[in-house]
């Protein structure tokens, strides 16, 4: 059992840091550090997706010259070992992933300084009092 854990221990670090990135943004009550806690945890989700697109002893799904365009009847002939090749589409739906998240900081900060200006704090507990 211990074995099968260790052999899993960057499952083990994504679930830590969701769970660090989970409770900051429960647990915290300074807006900054909810956000924080949202880019953590996003990070870490990322980063799953990334490992479990991962394929040992595979490589790129980049195809030889003469499987392109011009090759002829002889491209028909060769077949393609999928097996031998990594999945490109996780990695790219990340990349899309990391947009949206930066995207998603950048209004969230943006929202925060707004929250500042018209409050004068970042605390949870003082601004829903202030709005009562």
């Amino acid at each position: 059992m211990l074995e099968f854990i260790i052999s899993k221990y960057n499952f083990w670090i994504y679930i830590i840091l969701m769970m660090i990135g989970f409770y900051a943004m429960i647990a915290k009550t300074n807006l900054v550090k909810k956000i924080i806690g949202m880019n953590i945890f996003q990070t870490a989700i990322i980063l799953f997706f990334v490992s479990t697109a991962y394929k040992s002893d595979a490589t790129l799904p980049i195809l030889l010259n003469s499987q392109g365009h011009g090759a002829g009847h002889h491209a028909a002939e060769q077949v393609i070992e999928v097996s031998q090749y990594i999945n490109p589409l996780p990695h790219v739906l990340m990349l899309t992933a990391i947009v949206v998240m930066v995207a998603t900081l950048g209004v969230a900060l943006a929202i925060v300084i707004r929250v500042y200006r018209d409050y004068g704090t970042l605390n949870e507990d003082e601004i829903i009092k202030a709005i009562k």
